[in-house]
Formats: C-alpha cells, sequence, structure tokens
C-alpha cells in the first residue's frame, strides 16, 4: 500500500482521504514539514529561475518517498511542473485534485446579485494521463 505525500497549501478534506484510502489504497498521509509548508506556499515570484528553491523539498522528498508512493503536487505553475518531473524521475505517482463546480445566481431584495459557488472534490488523477 502505498503513502501519499502531500506537496499543496492546504489540508485534505474528509471526502478526498476516502477517495484516497478506498480508490489508491492509500496508507499514511504525509505533509511538509512546517519549514518547507512555508517555502512551498510561498514560491517568490520575483525569482527569475525556482528550480534550486524547491531544493530542500526535492531532498525531503527523495530521502523520505519511496517507487509507488504518490506525491499530491498542486500550486505555483512552474512549481508543479518541477515536481512533477522530479516525482515521476524517481517512480513516484505525481497527482492532482479535480473538482466539480457548481455556480448559483441570485438577486436580492436590494437588486445586487449574489453568486454562490461551491467546489466538490470528484476524483484524483495522475498528471500526463
Amino acid at each position: 500500500m502505498p503513502n501519499i505525500y502531500l506537496l499543496f497549501s492546504h489540508k485534505l478534506t474528509p471526502e478526498q482521504e476516502r477517495d484516497l484510502k478506498e480508490n489508491w489504497q492509500v496508507k499514511e498521509f504525509i505533509y511538509l514539514p512546517p519549514e518547507l509548508q512555508t517555502l512551498w506556499s510561498n514560491v517568490p515570484p520575483d525569482l527569475e529561475a525556482i528550480d534550486g528553491y524547491l531544493d530542500p523539498i526535492k531532498k525531503w522528498l527523495g530521502e523520505n518517498a519511496s517507487q509507488g508512493d504518490l506525491v499530491l503536487i498542486q500550486g505555483d505553475f512552474g512549481a508543479v511542473y518541477i515536481m512533477c518531473e522530479y516525482a515521476f524521475s524517481l517512480g513516484f505517482i505525481p497527482v492532482y485534485a479535480t473538482t466539480e463546480r457548481t455556480v448559483s445566481e441570485k438577486t436580492s431584495s436590494e437588486g445586487k446579485i449574489l453568486i454562490e459557488r461551491i467546489f466538490r472534490h470528484k476524483r484524483f488523477r495522475i498528471y500526463g494521463r
């Protein structure tokens, strides 16, 4: 049974945890250590290149994950691309969450338009497939 390493800025929802356990047979959910979570969640927009910036996260993932483990990767587009390539190179399985969005529009008694967006987890998908 694989573990999943979580490279993203949120906590999993109960629905996402259930999906990973039932459909991916995930054994353990492993979040980034706090100092690496801060790096992942705050990729500086002024850096010309971020590959070196991600080295501590690569090192942590490479030292802890095993072939066949999942890696949920969501965040800065460039960081996601770099980490997906890295995960594939080590035999990890990079995945992302998909959602279904429901939008409803109502007009208030004052004539204001109120828009509500509800996002519901649907599934995880392997990058590139």
